[in-house]
């Protein structure tokens, strides 16, 4: 066993008191609007591809349920139940965990150790096939587990035929978004875009297919998520061609022994992770429930409303991807100053973003209703709560990006906690006593979910403004330093 001599040696050399205070002035010098603007044009050019990847990875998605709704309403509403619980407990958990590799990759990369970034990249790879084992059995138990919910039998029956073809590719989704945290902390933004940009189409015309083409080779119902699945393997054998072939080798580290340390750790920032990506989508979920106890048109609205909120969160969602990576990437190389930089015009950009959209929904609010249909009721009720989804398209905004800051310096916990904390202490019970106690239905439910999200927004908001960005680079470098000095043992080729 050889040790290689560079993990004896200190990670960066330890700053004396004088050159700490001379960077902290450095960083409370005031950007320039030049600064702001260099930095925009990078965090833009970051955020782009992958906004693109996760439009096309939603609609890969999305593509399964247009296939198999024409099928029959049973098939659409089993399809969209199979897909709501494969978001609750499969996918969402996945973002969760793989969250946490936005504290750790960006940073890693720009350090003097690398190759950092495969060993945690190694690390995760192994917790997610650890926590496929309890969702597997989920999915595959998935009719006895909605029957105890109350569904429709035949409706319970066919979800959990979806779900078991589509947990086929369940594995592949989760090595994916890991594997694009580890070429993104490289700065290959690019590289998902790119596969994704291949594999929609041809996951369209497997859907088309399967689900309705020549007898010879027609699946029907279970052709919609056998497709997927084979989308997400296609998407991964592509990730590893593009990485033995094209990819540099500085990030990579031998798989050894040391694949399997520090996993208790990453499992806890992990499960933070879950707690802050994960609570928000449960919440909305539980507030869909909430809305079909006031009949069909309340419901029909949620779900326009809900569609429409979640297509312009794909913007600031992406922003949020980006921005920890440029974080990372400056904490890890000791720039805190430029770090605080990005940190403060990916908020700006955020509000910017969100001005734009929610000035879309204020004007077009009264028309709104028809692109999806023409009940004139439903039309009504989208009119009224469509100014208040405007509204909180800011605090929609702030929230993520911030939250996504707060992952770039370790703070998963603390994003966790007020995620939390604002969904189930502040939004929902405020949401649910508004709709019920006092009569104002779907609008007091969704005055619940802006209450939670202009919290998340303000708290998360005020840690980022008020962080010493000079502490959080010296952190990252303690860090590195003892994650290299736990494990000297392995050699780095």
């Amino acid at each position: 066993m050889s040790v290689d001599p560079q993990e004896a040696e200190p990670l960066l050399s330890r700053q004396s008191g004088p050159e700490i205070d001379e960077e902290r002035n450095e960083v409370e010098i005031k950007p320039s609007w030049a600064e702001r603007l260099q930095e925009s044009k990078i965090l833009l050019k970051y955020t782009a591809p992958v906004y693109t990847t996760h439009l096309l990875e939603h609609l890969i998605l999305i593509a399964t349920m247009v296939s198999i709704g024409h099928l029959s309403l049973e098939a659409l509403a089993a399809s969209a139940l199979g897909g709501m619980m494969a978001s609750l407990t499969g996918w969402s958990i996945a973002h969760g965990f793989a969250s946490a590799l936005d504290s750790l990759l960006p940073q890693a990369w720009t350090s003097e150790h690398p190759y950092h970034v495969g060993l945690w990249t190694q690390r995760m790879i192994i917790l997610m096939g650890l926590i496929n084992i309890p969702i597997l059995c989920i999915w595959h138990n998935a009719e006895s587990v909605l029957l105890v919910f109350h569904q429709e039998p035949e409706i319970a029956r066919l979800a959990a035929i979806y779900l078991k073809w589509l947990s086929i590719g369940l594995p592949a989704f989760c090595f994916n978004i890991v594997i694009r945290r580890y070429f993104q902390a490289q700065g290959l933004i690019h590289v998902s875009s790119q596969i994704i940009t291949i594999i929609a189409p041809i996951n369209a015309l497997l859907n088309w297919l399967l689900v309705w083409g020549p007898q010879s080779i027609r699946l029907g119902f279970i052709g919609g998520p056998i497709a997927t699945a084979i989308s997400f393997n296609l998407i991964s054998v592509y990730f590893v061609i593009y990485g033995i072939r094209y990819a540099p080798r500085s990030a990579w580290h031998p798989i050894s022994s040391r694949s399997f340390h520090s996993l208790g750790s990453l499992l806890k920032l992990g499960l933070a992770g879950v707690g802050q990506v994960a609570s928000g989508w449960w919440s909305w979920t539980f507030v869909g429930f909430m809305a079909s106890q006031f009949g069909p048109v309340s419901l029909a609205t949620h779900i326009v409303l809900l569609s429409s909120a979640s297509t312009s969160y794909q913007g600031p969602y992406s922003l949020s991807v980006a921005a920890p990576v440029r974080i990372g990437n400056l904490l890890g190389a000791g720039q805190g100053r430029k770090a605080r930089i990005t940190a403060e015009v990916s908020l700006c950009l955020s509000l910017l973003y969100a001005l734009c959209v929610g000035l879309v929904f204020f004007v077009f609010r009264k028309q709104w209703g028809y692109m999806f249909n023409s009940d004139e009721a439903m039309v009504r009720l989208v009119s009224d709560i469509m100014p208040l989804v405007a509204v909180f398209q800011i605090a929609d905004g702030m929230s993520v990006v911030s939250g996504g800051a707060l992952r770039a310096r370790g703070r998963n916990s603390l994003g966790a906690l007020i995620s939390i904390t604002g969904f189930y202490v502040i939004g929902i019970p405020l949401g649910v006593y508004l709709a019920f106690s006092w009569n104002m239905g779907l609008f007091g439910l969704w005055i619940g979910l802006a209450s939670a999200l202009w919290y998340s927004a303000a708290a998360s908001t005020y840690v980022i403004l008020r962080t010493d960005w000079v502490k959080e680079g010296l952190r990252v470098r303690d860090r590195l330093e003892k994650d290299d000095e736990s494990s000297p043992e392995v050699v780095h080729t």
